[in-house]
């Protein structure tokens, strides 16, 4: 099987090919040891950061993040853990909503008052 992968670990963009055979990955097309690592992620385990809203007690609704990127085939249950959520302004950019859900903390992405 051969993959194309587009690296974005960087603003070189480098195109990645990964070349499996038997179970063992070949990578050519990278310029540096980032670029490799993001292709071996991609392929192993893939991860995102998830974002999103919260809602606020009075009615409002906050936008939210994963502080780091988890696995995407945990993203359906972080994000049923974000709908349970309910936050209380005043909330800080950057503030810990809810921690470790599926190692990750859920921060918020914006100030309010």
């Amino acid at each position: 099987m051969i993959r194309e992968l587009t690296c974005v670990e960087c603003p070189m963009g480098c195109k990645i090919t990964v070349k499996t055979v038997d179970g063992v990955n070949e990578f050519s097309g990278y310029s540096c040891p980032r670029g490799k690592m993001y292709a071996e992620n991609e392929i192993v385990d893939p991860k995102r950061v998830v974002t999103s809203t919260v809602k606020l007690s009075d009615g409002r609704v906050l936008p939210v993040k994963t502080d780091r990127p988890v696995s995407k085939k945990d993203m359906f249950s972080v994000m049923e853990e974000i709908n349970s959520i309910t936050a209380t302004a005043p909330v800080k950019t950057g503030d810990v909503i809810k921690e470790n859900v599926f190692g990750a903390n859920i921060i918020s992405a914006r100030t309010v008052k």
